[in-house]
């Protein structure tokens, strides 16, 4: 008697539409770096600049992780850049020229971000306003607050804020020995900590809980989810509540980061959180999406930047230019392998049938 050969999966077997984004967007990023290392000089060879891309972003990996469980959900969200500025200019203020305390200052921070997720999710889950017009409006309102609350860039000497900023945690064996041959530590930020915790907590919030397995299928399919049973309108509130919440945590990561307030704080990083997510495999269309995948596409995003200057490209107008081809690429690699993996898949399933 013959056996039948099983039919063939599509493209890497049976692996996810998100997993296989995820995986390219590491072996890109992987690829690039050792580009770097071994064609543009030592400096990339040293922990520490590994170590810097984390530092200098951050507060960016944390919007991001918003970005994509809002795009995840089918959805957007173009404020967080906006609330990052406001957070870090009230908190500023605050501390500066009220002498407040940390503790306080991170609760406004935390109050600001839930704020915007709270009006804005009720407006487009609620009152079915589109998330661009309602996000557009955010951005524009948190942009002209931040003016109101001050409108001159100062830092802040607070004591216990520097001494905040200034807490460096070393990285054991990682250090390198510079040109007089003394050794510098190798070390990361206390934002470092709190975006590795927030990917982490939204990796597995995503994965394995019942919030996550809903916010996908609304992404994939908004009535399907709605005959599956799943709140589409309550998940959906939720999605940007939690956006928010992430944005204030962002922003005073970013304001523990450089130490001021600036109505130009910030500037651009609700794009930069949009091409982070793209690149790191979340798909603008919903219900596709990884906030790992999210963390290399700002390592991605960051390399990038990192390598347009080294190569001796200064003017900003070449890191722009690069990215937005990185950014073009990534969504027609998208679009082909989704478009290929569906058409695989149905023909395994009529192979199935027959």
């Amino acid at each position: 008697m013959s056996k039948t050969r099983p039919p063939k999966r599509g493209l890497f077997g049976n692996m996810t539409d998100t997993n296989l984004l995820m995986m390219i967007t590491i072996v890109v990023y992987i690829g690039m770096y050792l580009f770097a290392v071994f064609g543009l000089g030592e400096g990339f060879r040293k922990p520490q600049t590994l170590l810097d891309m984390l530092n200098n972003n951050a507060a960016l990996i944390i919007l991001s992780c918003g970005m994509s469980l809002v795009m995840i959900n089918g959805g957007i969200d173009i404020s967080v850049g906006g609330v990052t500025a406001l957070v870090s200019m009230v908190c500023a203020v605050y501390l500066e020229h009220h002498t407040g305390n940390i503790a306080l200052a991170i609760l406004i921070a935390l109050g600001i971000g839930l704020a915007f997720g709270l009006v804005q999710g009720f407006l487009i889950a609620y009152l079915d306003i589109q998330p661009f017009i309602v996000t557009l409006a955010g951005m524009f309102f948190a942009r002209g607050m931040t003016t109101i609350v001050h409108s001159e860039p100062f830092n802040v000497t607070n004591p216990d804020f520097v001494s905040l900023k200034d807490t460096r945690i070393i990285i054991p064996l990682l250090g390198t020995y510079n040109k007089k041959g003394r050794y510098i530590d190798a070390y990361i930020e206390i934002g470092v900590i709190v975006a590795i915790l927030v990917v982490i907590g939204m990796f597995l919030l995503l994965k394995w809980t019942k919030a996550g397995r809903s916010f996908y299928a609304i992404g994939g399919n908004k009535q399907s989810a709605l005959m599956l049973g799943i709140n589409v309108r309550r998940m959906t509130f939720c999605s940007y509540v939690l956006c928010g919440l992430l944005a204030g945590i962002g922003g005073f990561v970013y304001f523990m980061h450089i130490g001021s307030g600036s109505p130009t704080n910030a500037s651009g990083d609700e794009m930069n959180a949009i091409a982070s997510s793209i690149i790191g495999g979340t798909m603008l269309t919903g219900g596709v999406g990884n906030v790992i995948g999210t963390l290399f596409g700002v390592l991605t995003l960051a390399l990038i930047k990192m390598i347009v200057t080294s190569a001796g490209l200064d003017q900003p107008w070449w890191t722009g230019i690069t990215i937005a081809a990185m950014l073009c690429i990534f969504l027609v690699v998208q679009s082909i392998i989704v478009a290929y993996r569906k058409k695989a898949n149905m023909k395994a399933a009529a192979g199935e049938k027959g």
